[in-house]
This record gives structure tokens, sequence and C-alpha cells, in this order.
């Protein structure tokens, strides 16, 4: 996970984009489920079941992963202060630890998406599978 940290970019736009895929696909998986005159042919409890299961998941898996390179991200900003007030005239050094801000507010940012996408996911599964599973069963 940490080399995964040190590249962002990658981080954000691979490993995140390839995390939150159950997320992206909530509507295809949901549309999946029966309709009141198909009832009968599809399991739709065990249906809503399992992918409220992949959905808690990949919503923890990402959060963890996500709070893994926050904690990273400030180890490493921690060490490049104390080298910016050991050698304050360092361009260097404060050109990289102004950079590891930048990059720790955007992981905290990305925490704040993950909110935003467990809402929107969440509650396009109640409307869907309220009638077959409730969460805590």
């Amino acid at each position: 996970m940490a080399t995964l940290c040190l590249d962002f970019l990658g981080f954000q736009q691979e490993a995140l984009k390839k995390m939150r895929d159950v997320d992206d696909k909530i509507i295809y998986a949901l549309n999946a489920l029966p309709t009141d005159s198909f009832k009968g042919q599809i399991n739709s409890e065990s249906t809503c079941r399992d992918l409220y299961a992949k959905l808690q998941q990949s919503h923890q898996s990402r959060q963890d992963s996500i709070r893994s390179c926050i904690t990273l991200s400030a180890t490493n900003l921690k060490q490049l202060r104390e080298n910016r007030e050991a050698h304050p005239d360092d361009v260097d050094t404060d050109s990289k630890f102004k950079a590891e801000q930048r990059k720790l507010r955007v992981l905290q940012a990305e925490l704040n998406v993950e909110d935003i996408i467990k809402e929107r996911t969440y509650k396009a599964f109640n409307e869907r599978c309220r009638s077959y599973f409730h969460a805590g069963q």
C-alpha cells in the first residue's frame, strides 16, 4: 500500500477507481433484481444480501486504504517539517514540504468523497432492496 500512496496520482486514478467499481455499477446490479412479475425466479433477498456485503467490504477497504495513505503522508510531512526547521533556507525541502501538504489535503478530501459515494450508493440500494433485505439482519 505504501508504494501506491507515494504515487498519489496513480493511487487516485487507478487504485481508487478500481475499488469504486462496485459503487459505479450499483444501478446495473440493482436492475438485475426481478420486477413483481418475475419475483419467483430469483431470490431477491439473497441477491440484496450479497450485494450489501460486497458494498460494505468495498467501502471499508477503500476507507482503510485512504486512511493508510493519510497516515503515511502525515508522517512524511512531520519529517519534512523537521528538515525544513533545521534548514530554513533549503528551497528543495520547502518545495517538498508544500507538495506533501497539498497531497495530505487531497487525501483528506478523498474521505469526504467516500462519504458522498457511500450515501449515493446506499440510497440506491435501499430504494431497490428495502422490500427484500434490511441491514443488520
